[in-house]
């Protein structure tokens, strides 16, 4: 059965504030404290909406599956350095970082599709394309499949800084 203490432990395990589970189920904060505290009887509806938030952010809180070292190029940089950082992690794409943000990317696709055109002296910025969306730790599973069938990565920030980025293959991890 499910009760407003259920809800609550489901909450807390997923690793939301009873603020972002309100935002994300599209109810009230307060209406929430009420469930769980078992002050009020809420809709079906409404417990219907509060379990598939939990359901999906419940193990899949991406602050646990992203890659926490951030590996990157500056625009600067060379694009020799940039093959070698992936070859050397076995990665195939970099975010491109200028100032803590993301100004761009560089894949081993690009850098293949450039090869007539590479010279020693060539930039990053030279061959360089958009930068990976930036979505907060808070974000829900399916928001980040979502950009990863368009992107190559998506980067997570906290407080306005860059924290992790998750690629398809850290997806993977859901599986185990």
């Amino acid at each position: 059965m499910i009760t407003g203490k259920v809800l609550k432990k489901m909450r807390e395990e997923a690793g939301l504030t009873q603020e972002e589970l309100a935002r994300l189920a599209g109810v009230s904060q307060a209406h929430i404290a009420k469930i769980e505290n078992e002050k009020v009887n809420p809709r079906l509806s409404t417990i219907n909406k509060i379990l598939s938030v939990l359901r999906v952010n419940r193990k899949h809180k991406f602050k646990n599956l992203m890659t926490k070292q951030i590996i990157s190029v500056q625009p600067n940089d060379s694009i020799e350095l940039a093959a070698k950082l992936m070859r050397k992690y076995n990665i195939s794409q970099l975010p491109v970082i200028e100032r803590g943000g993301c100004v761009g990317s560089i894949s081993e696709k690009t850098i293949v599709r450039n090869l007539d055109r590479i010279t020693k002296e060539s930039k990053v910025e030279d061959i360089m394309e958009e930068p990976f969306p930036i979505v907060s730790t808070n974000e829900s599973l399916e928001v980040i499949r979502s950009l990863l069938d368009y992107h190559q990565a998506v980067l997570i920030s906290e407080k306005g800084k860059l924290v992790g980025i998750v690629t398809k293959s850290d997806l993977l991890n859901l599986l185990e």
